[in-house]
């Protein structure tokens, strides 16, 4: 097959088949047949800061930046990464409201929070070196730098993303090349222009992280190709990520996922429904960790149904549920249920609100969820929906439940969230699901740090395996061996 850029035609074609299901949508969004929205026709962001013109500029300039950030100490790199943190603090309502208006999906207030929390995400204090010895001599283990790596960035999370690889890439001592999506690009170019001035103010060293302004298929097949580039993590839909395992390089990939909720018979209903409720609703559920369908033995179905009602989320019945699966979705064949489901972008990321009028209801202001019980084999439980609708499945047990879950799951690994006071269940589940995240009578969010144990990264690494990323993930590995002198015990 023939190559473009380092892809294969079939890459191209596929990352082609991305970017144009995302224009569709921003122009039916845009509610005028052929008129791209505002945010499409903006005018073009400056030049300059670490912006530039084409990809050979910008990898060259991070190039040159990148042996520089290797030879800082980790205190200097340091100062740099708390720039970033900072700067996220400082402007997190501007930099929000810009990638909402770009983007039009999600939540103002969520958007913020996301920004906020990328104080969690781990910088050079993740960075160590280790040390073993024995009668022949001293081996130390380093953590050396790829150099420049090539990012690419989804349009659900642009400026926190960008934010947290451009935290983990520095800390271990790389530059990076950033790949925005073209529906959040302009929101990236601005965040990373901060971000170079104020690293430039604290350390001296100016464009470590760059990017292409106006971003475009060209530029990513230009990226991925490059031989000044190194290494490539992408954040992106399946298309991307094949696309760029086509380039022959290594690729961290953050892959998609399709979140279950399993509730057992000991579970305590209104905690289920209230940290249900929270981790679906954040961001309207655009998050890849998100809650995205729930599997409730029948014995606690209508006590976890009633609580989800107290707490706030809105029930659709059978005909909402219906209409809003017409408004969601496209299938093969001539009509619902003659072949698999296909997600519109129409209404992912949307309030739940919107979603209630495309069901033909009315919900009161405020809601943050829609729920709606449906069967195991439902378009919205078997399809990775980033929307504020959760599907609720009835099963006999707790065994049916997990076989429901994993089946939903598609073996992405990605998260899974249990709520029981069983351990022998949950032991049973985690192992069973194996997947990335695995989260117990908490939110979602709680994986991630977001008032939980973990620690936060906006891209966490499932068909590679090397999960929630950080610093560590982008170096490679290097020992050095000193023969028997230097041993004193």
């Amino acid at each position: 097959m023939s190559t473009v850029a380092g892809l294969t035609t079939a890459g191209r074609d596929e990352l082609v088949a991305e970017i144009a299901r995302e224009v569709v949508s921003r122009l039916r969004a845009a509610g005028t047949p052929g008129k791209a929205p505002a945010a499409a026709t903006a005018p073009r962001a400056g030049l300059g800061k670490g912006v530039f013109a084409t990809v050979d500029q910008a990898v060259e300039a991070a190039a040159r930046a990148q042996k520089r950030v290797q030879a800082m100490s980790l205190d200097d790199r340091g100062r740099a990464i708390e720039a970033i943190r900072r700067l996220c603090e400082e402007h997190a309502s501007d930099l929000a409201r810009r990638e909402l208006d770009e983007t039009g999906i999600g939540r103002l207030d969520h958007k913020v929070e996301k920004l906020q929390a990328v104080r969690r995400v781990l910088g050079v204090e993740a960075m160590r070196i280790d040390a073993r010895s024995d009668a022949t001599g001293l081996c130390v283990i380093e953590r050396a730098p790829w150099g420049v790596v090539g990012m690419v960035l989804p349009a659900t999370h642009s400026a926190p993303t960008l934010a947290s690889n451009a935290i983990n890439v520095l800390a271990a001592g790389n530059a990076a090349v950033f790949s925005p999506h073209p529906a959040a690009w302009k929101v990236a170019a601005h965040a990373l222009q901060l971000f170079n001035r104020e690293i430039e103010k604290a350390t001296g060293v100016g464009e470590a992280l760059t990017t292409v302004a106006e971003p475009s298929i060209a530029s990513a097949e230009a990226l991925f190709g490059h031989p000044g580039v190194a290494l490539l993590c992408v954040t992106g839909g399946p298309a991307v990520v094949k696309a760029a395992m086509q380039a022959g390089k290594r690729v961290i990939a953050a892959g998609p996922g399709n979140p279950p909720v399993v509730v057992d018979e000991t579970a305590c209903p209104d905690a289920a429904a209230a940290a249900t409720i929270e981790g679906a609703a954040f961001d309207n559920n655009l998050l890849c960790i998100g809650e995205k369908e729930v599997f409730v033995v029948a014995s606690k179905a209508d006590a976890f149904v009633e609580a989800m009602r107290k707490k706030g989320a809105v029930e659709l019945d059978r005909r909402a549920i219906e209409k809003l699966t017409e408004a969601s979705f496209t299938f093969e064949g001539r009509g619902k249920g003659c072949g698999r489901a296909h997600l519109k972008r129409d209404l992912v990321g949307k309030d739940a609100s919107v979603l209630a009028a495309a069901a033909g209801v009315r919900v009161p202001a405020g809601t943050d969820l829609l729920f709606g019980e449906t069967k195991a084999d439902h378009p919205f439980v078997q399809e990775e929906q980033m929307m504020p609708f959760l599907p609720v499945v009835r099963v006999p047990d707790f065994e049916a439940a997990v076989e429901a879950a994993l089946q939903a799951e598609h073996g992405y690994r990605h998260t899974a969230i249990i709520h029981s006071k069983d351990v022998g269940h949950v032991t049973a589940m985690a192992r069973a699901m194996n997947t990335t995240l695995f989260v117990h009578n908490a939110p979602s969010t709680a994986s991630l740090g977001v008032d939980g144990p973990g620690y936060l990264s906006f891209s966490i690494a499932t068909p590679t395996g090397e999960g929630v990323t950080t610093p560590l993930t982008f170096t490679r590995e290097r020992q050095i061996a000193i023969g028997g002198a230097l041993r004193i015990v």
